[in-house]
């Protein structure tokens, strides 16, 4: 059950130009979250950042009962958020969303991410314990390449890619997929970013009959369900219907979405 919380500020780190990372102390929130869910922070005090934004939850530290959130700087809110100090106030509504499926089952898992839209994969690779972990990242370059220490700890193997090739592969990173599923077969793959990319990646789970789920990257107004401002197409081409991403995902099996060309 979600809760309007008033957290502290344990630290923020600059990751990268705009990309930041906080950690806030929060027993409730590593209690009751899940991987896959997301926060809804209030940026600021007054009218100038009036709408809370949602912000995936990183990574999840039981015993210090800290939480980290990653976010990038794309206007007044995010820029008043990165300017909090260690020891102040947030204020945020969390847990929030859907989660993603975690089941014992999955012995054998790829996680696949694009930008900004990494980095709630990092708390689902950390809980997946028992599964033989692949994780496949892309970047726009070498500078918005972050928490890849991170990544390598949680994964049996990483692969990176760039657009530029300024590191690692350079090009799409659903290219590495494709050729590592040449030789193996995942269980489950899981995505999260741009989506042109979570297009591609459903279309390769498609084609190899593997399960996949989809965290979607929305603008969310209320992030409760109020609002239609994050509302995605769910069902099938002749019967459908609008879901939201907030209340309803943001995760949801490929089969439901519809992405419209």
């Amino acid at each position: 059950m979600s809760k309007v919380l008033k957290e502290k500020v344990e630290r923020v780190e600059k990751l990268a130009e705009s990309i930041y990372k906080m950690t806030i102390k929060s027993e409730y929130i590593t209690q009751k979250a899940v991987p896959g869910q997301f926060v809804n922070v209030k940026c600021s005090e007054g009218i100038n950042a009036l709408l809370r934004r949602p912000i995936s939850i990183c990574n999840v530290d039981v015993k210090n009962e800290t939480l980290d959130i990653v976010f990038q700087i794309k206007g007044i809110g995010t820029e008043y958020l990165s300017q909090k100090r260690i020891g102040s106030q947030v204020d945020l509504i969390a847990p929030l969303g859907k989660p993603f499926d975690t089941s014992d089952n999955y012995k054998n898992i790829a996680v696949v991410g694009g930008g900004i839209g990494v980095f709630p994969l990092l708390y689902l690779l950390n809980k997946m314990n028992t599964a033989k972990k692949s994780t496949f990242l892309g970047f726009r370059n070498s500078n918005y390449a972050v928490l890849q220490d991170e990544f390598k700890e949680a994964s049996d193997k990483l692969f990176i890619s760039t657009d530029d090739g300024s590191e690692g592969y350079k090009g799409l990173i659903t290219d590495i997929l494709e050729k590592e599923l040449e030789s193996i077969k995942y269980d489950i793959i899981y995505t999260c970013g741009p989506t042109p990319m979570i297009k591609k990646v459903v279309d390769i789970a498609k084609k190899n009959n593997i399960k996949c789920q989809v965290s979607l990257e929305q603008r969310m107004g209320c992030g409760i369900g109020a609002c239609l401002v994050c509302a995605c197409k769910t069902g099938n081409n002749e019967n459908w219907k609008y879901s939201h991403v907030c209340k309803d995902g943001p995760v949801f099996w490929s089969s439901e979405v519809i992405f419209d060309d």
